[in-house]
Protein backbone atom coordinates (compact mmCIF):
# COMPACT_ATOMS: atom_id res chain seq x y z
CA UNK A 1 0.00 0.00 0.00
CA UNK A 2 1.08 3.41 -0.73
CA UNK A 3 2.11 6.08 2.08
CA UNK A 4 -0.24 8.56 3.12
CA UNK A 5 0.50 11.90 1.69
CA UNK A 6 1.34 14.05 3.98
CA UNK A 7 -0.04 17.63 3.82
CA UNK A 8 3.75 19.14 5.14
CA UNK A 9 1.80 23.07 4.36
CA UNK A 10 -0.74 22.01 7.80
CA UNK A 11 2.29 20.56 9.90
CA UNK A 12 4.47 23.60 9.42
CA UNK A 13 0.94 25.49 10.69
CA UNK A 14 0.36 23.12 13.37
CA UNK A 15 4.33 24.39 14.06
CA UNK A 16 4.05 27.50 14.56
CA UNK A 17 0.37 28.05 15.62
CA UNK A 18 0.15 29.45 19.21
CA UNK A 19 3.89 31.13 18.94
CA UNK A 20 5.01 34.25 20.39
CA UNK A 21 4.37 36.62 17.31
CA UNK A 22 3.52 39.56 18.44
CA UNK A 23 0.37 42.00 17.82
CA UNK A 24 0.41 43.37 14.26
CA UNK A 25 3.77 41.43 13.68
CA UNK A 26 3.92 39.47 10.40
CA UNK A 27 5.33 36.30 10.17
CA UNK A 28 6.20 33.97 6.56
CA UNK A 29 8.18 30.66 6.34
CA UNK A 30 9.23 28.26 3.73
CA UNK A 31 11.04 25.07 4.08
CA UNK A 32 12.96 22.30 1.60
CA UNK A 33 14.10 18.83 2.65
CA UNK A 34 17.26 18.80 0.27
CA UNK A 35 16.90 15.04 0.50
CA UNK A 36 12.94 14.47 -0.49
CA UNK A 37 12.43 17.13 -2.04
CA UNK A 38 9.31 17.85 -0.04
CA UNK A 39 8.38 21.86 0.83
CA UNK A 40 5.87 23.59 3.52
CA UNK A 41 5.16 26.92 3.20
CA UNK A 42 2.92 29.09 5.96
CA UNK A 43 1.84 32.92 5.15
CA UNK A 44 2.27 34.70 1.36
CA UNK A 45 2.52 38.25 2.02
CA UNK A 46 4.80 40.41 0.59
CA UNK A 47 7.53 41.84 3.19
CA UNK A 48 11.17 44.06 2.84
CA UNK A 49 14.14 42.13 2.45
CA UNK A 50 16.41 44.45 4.41
CA UNK A 51 19.83 42.82 3.98
CA UNK A 52 18.53 39.44 2.36
CA UNK A 53 18.45 40.73 -0.75
CA UNK A 54 22.17 40.81 -0.78
CA UNK A 55 22.72 36.85 -1.75
CA UNK A 56 20.22 38.14 -4.62
CA UNK A 57 22.15 40.76 -6.15
CA UNK A 58 25.06 38.45 -6.03
CA UNK A 59 23.48 36.35 -7.63
CA UNK A 60 22.78 38.77 -10.57
CA UNK A 61 25.68 39.54 -10.60
CA UNK A 62 27.14 36.00 -10.97
CA UNK A 63 24.66 34.93 -13.79
CA UNK A 64 25.37 38.53 -15.36
CA UNK A 65 29.17 37.66 -15.51
CA UNK A 66 28.50 34.48 -16.88
CA UNK A 67 25.91 35.88 -19.71
CA UNK A 68 28.98 37.96 -20.45
CA UNK A 69 31.91 35.06 -19.84
CA UNK A 70 34.01 36.68 -17.94
CA UNK A 71 34.83 36.28 -14.04
CA UNK A 72 33.99 39.42 -11.65
CA UNK A 73 36.73 41.77 -10.87
CA UNK A 74 38.92 41.97 -7.95
CA UNK A 75 36.79 44.71 -6.81
CA UNK A 76 33.36 43.18 -7.43
CA UNK A 77 35.14 40.27 -5.08
CA UNK A 78 35.86 42.64 -2.45
CA UNK A 79 32.02 44.33 -2.38
CA UNK A 80 30.66 41.00 -2.61
CA UNK A 81 32.67 39.38 -0.17
CA UNK A 82 32.22 42.22 2.38
CA UNK A 83 27.91 42.25 1.21
CA UNK A 84 27.74 38.98 2.09
CA UNK A 85 29.89 38.10 5.45
CA UNK A 86 29.63 41.60 7.12
CA UNK A 87 26.51 42.85 5.39
CA UNK A 88 28.28 46.25 4.32
CA UNK A 89 26.14 48.44 2.73
CA UNK A 90 27.63 50.39 0.66
CA UNK A 91 29.62 47.35 -1.27
CA UNK A 92 26.23 46.30 -1.49
CA UNK A 93 25.02 49.70 -3.00
CA UNK A 94 27.90 49.63 -5.39
CA UNK A 95 26.98 46.38 -6.99
CA UNK A 96 23.29 47.41 -6.73
CA UNK A 97 25.00 49.56 -9.46
CA UNK A 98 27.35 47.31 -11.02
CA UNK A 99 23.99 44.96 -11.77
CA UNK A 100 21.46 47.75 -12.93
CA UNK A 101 19.64 48.14 -9.91
CA UNK A 102 15.78 46.79 -9.92
CA UNK A 103 16.15 46.27 -13.56
CA UNK A 104 18.62 44.09 -13.71
CA UNK A 105 17.59 42.40 -10.29
CA UNK A 106 14.03 41.87 -11.67
CA UNK A 107 15.74 40.01 -14.92
CA UNK A 108 17.51 37.67 -13.16
CA UNK A 109 14.90 36.39 -10.97
CA UNK A 110 12.73 35.82 -13.81
CA UNK A 111 15.34 33.93 -15.26
CA UNK A 112 15.68 32.49 -11.47
CA UNK A 113 11.98 31.30 -11.69
CA UNK A 114 10.74 33.83 -8.40
CA UNK A 115 7.56 35.68 -9.38
CA UNK A 116 6.70 37.70 -6.59
CA UNK A 117 9.58 39.75 -5.70
CA UNK A 118 10.09 43.28 -6.74
CA UNK A 119 13.65 45.45 -6.77
CA UNK A 120 13.45 48.45 -4.57
CA UNK A 121 13.31 51.97 -5.92
CA UNK A 122 16.20 53.91 -6.71
CA UNK A 123 19.02 53.04 -4.41
CA UNK A 124 16.82 51.29 -1.62
CA UNK A 125 17.38 48.04 -2.72
CA UNK A 126 16.90 46.90 1.24
CA UNK A 127 13.21 47.38 0.17
CA UNK A 128 13.27 45.02 -1.99
CA UNK A 129 10.07 42.88 -1.53
CA UNK A 130 9.85 39.54 -1.48
CA UNK A 131 8.00 36.58 -0.21
CA UNK A 132 8.86 33.19 1.37
CA UNK A 133 8.24 31.05 -1.12
CA UNK A 134 10.58 33.12 -3.47
CA UNK A 135 13.21 32.92 -1.09
CA UNK A 136 12.97 29.29 -0.89
CA UNK A 137 12.87 29.32 -5.28
CA UNK A 138 16.13 31.55 -4.81
CA UNK A 139 18.04 29.17 -2.03
CA UNK A 140 17.51 26.20 -4.76
CA UNK A 141 19.13 28.32 -7.41
CA UNK A 142 22.73 28.75 -4.68
CA UNK A 143 21.79 25.47 -3.01
CA UNK A 144 20.02 23.03 -5.45
CA UNK A 145 21.66 21.25 -8.65
CA UNK A 146 19.02 22.80 -11.09
CA UNK A 147 19.98 26.10 -11.63
CA UNK A 148 20.96 29.25 -13.92
CA UNK A 149 23.75 29.58 -11.86
CA UNK A 150 27.21 27.42 -12.68
CA UNK A 151 28.24 25.00 -10.64
CA UNK A 152 31.16 27.89 -9.77
CA UNK A 153 29.05 30.55 -8.92
CA UNK A 154 26.92 28.45 -6.20
CA UNK A 155 30.34 27.38 -4.35
CA UNK A 156 31.38 31.04 -4.73
CA UNK A 157 28.20 31.99 -3.20
CA UNK A 158 27.79 28.71 -0.56
CA UNK A 159 31.51 30.13 0.34
CA UNK A 160 30.69 33.60 1.06
CA UNK A 161 27.33 32.57 3.05
CA UNK A 162 29.46 29.77 5.24
CA UNK A 163 31.45 32.44 6.67
CA UNK A 164 29.37 34.83 8.28
CA UNK A 165 30.47 37.27 10.91
CA UNK A 166 30.58 36.70 14.00
CA UNK A 167 27.54 38.63 15.70
CA UNK A 168 25.40 38.09 12.14
CA UNK A 169 25.33 34.07 12.21
CA UNK A 170 21.74 34.00 14.07
CA UNK A 171 18.55 33.31 12.25
CA UNK A 172 18.14 29.76 10.70
CA UNK A 173 21.28 28.79 12.31
CA UNK A 174 19.53 27.93 15.28
CA UNK A 175 17.61 25.26 13.62
CA UNK A 176 20.81 22.78 13.02
CA UNK A 177 24.27 22.82 12.23
CA UNK A 178 26.71 23.40 9.38
CA UNK A 179 24.40 26.67 8.35
CA UNK A 180 25.13 28.78 5.29
CA UNK A 181 23.04 31.74 5.96
CA UNK A 182 22.56 35.73 5.22
CA UNK A 183 20.22 37.74 7.62
CA UNK A 184 18.60 41.33 7.16
CA UNK A 185 17.76 43.82 9.76
CA UNK A 186 15.74 46.52 9.23
CA UNK A 187 14.08 49.55 12.06
CA UNK A 188 11.27 51.20 10.01
CA UNK A 189 11.74 55.21 10.05
CA UNK A 190 7.93 55.40 10.37
CA UNK A 191 7.26 53.10 12.89
CA UNK A 192 10.54 51.73 14.81
CA UNK A 193 9.30 48.47 13.78
CA UNK A 194 11.71 46.21 13.11
CA UNK A 195 11.98 43.87 10.02
CA UNK A 196 14.35 40.50 10.74
CA UNK A 197 14.58 38.10 8.09
CA UNK A 198 16.94 34.69 7.57
CA UNK A 199 17.19 32.70 4.93
CA UNK A 200 20.15 29.92 4.20
CA UNK A 201 20.78 26.17 4.56
CA UNK A 202 21.07 23.94 7.79
CA UNK A 203 22.08 20.54 8.32
CA UNK A 204 19.62 18.51 10.48
CA UNK A 205 20.73 14.57 11.46
CA UNK A 206 22.70 14.56 8.31
CA UNK A 207 19.78 16.13 6.34
CA UNK A 208 20.36 19.04 4.37
CA UNK A 209 17.11 22.20 4.39
CA UNK A 210 16.82 25.08 3.08
CA UNK A 211 15.07 27.48 4.89
CA UNK A 212 13.27 30.98 4.63
CA UNK A 213 11.59 33.13 7.60
CA UNK A 214 10.49 36.87 7.24
CA UNK A 215 9.06 39.00 9.56
CA UNK A 216 8.06 42.88 10.13
CA UNK A 217 6.57 44.49 13.05
CA UNK A 218 8.59 43.41 15.54
CA UNK A 219 9.13 46.17 18.89
CA UNK A 220 12.44 45.39 18.94
CA UNK A 221 15.61 43.61 17.24
CA UNK A 222 15.67 40.90 19.96
CA UNK A 223 12.14 40.15 20.14
CA UNK A 224 12.44 39.66 15.70
CA UNK A 225 15.62 37.51 15.97
CA UNK A 226 14.14 34.86 18.92
CA UNK A 227 10.62 34.76 16.51
CA UNK A 228 12.50 33.74 13.41
CA UNK A 229 14.85 31.49 15.07
CA UNK A 230 12.05 29.51 16.74
CA UNK A 231 10.27 29.23 13.64
CA UNK A 232 13.05 28.34 11.93
CA UNK A 233 13.29 25.37 14.33
CA UNK A 234 10.00 24.64 14.16
CA UNK A 235 10.10 24.48 10.18
CA UNK A 236 12.31 21.33 9.50
CA UNK A 237 10.94 20.05 12.70
CA UNK A 238 8.26 18.97 10.21
CA UNK A 239 10.64 16.92 8.21
CA UNK A 240 13.14 16.12 10.98
CA UNK A 241 10.40 14.60 13.19
CA UNK A 242 7.51 13.85 11.00
CA UNK A 243 8.28 10.10 11.46
CA UNK A 244 7.93 10.41 14.73
CA UNK A 245 4.31 11.99 14.69
CA UNK A 246 5.04 15.41 16.46
CA UNK A 247 6.72 18.63 15.63
CA UNK A 248 8.26 21.65 17.37
CA UNK A 249 6.41 24.47 17.89
CA UNK A 250 7.38 28.02 17.96
CA UNK A 251 6.94 28.65 21.35
CA UNK A 252 9.66 26.63 22.22
CA UNK A 253 12.77 27.26 24.21
CA UNK A 254 14.84 29.33 21.36
CA UNK A 255 18.98 30.26 21.50
CA UNK A 256 19.45 33.50 22.73
CA UNK A 257 20.46 36.26 20.05
CA UNK A 258 23.82 37.34 20.16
Amino acid sequence: MAAPEVDHDALLAAALEGGEVEDGAGLAVAVRDMESGESAAYGKALFETASIVKVDILATLLLQAQDADRRLTAQEEAYAAAMIENSDNASASALWKTIGSAAGLDAANERFGLTGTEGGDGLLWGLTRTTAADQLVLLQQVFGDASELSDASRAYLRELMGRIAVGQDWGVSAAGSGFALKNGWLPRTATGLWVINSIGRVTVDGHDHLVAVLSNGNTTKAKGVALVEAAAKAAVSVFAEEDAGSVETVAAPVRQPR
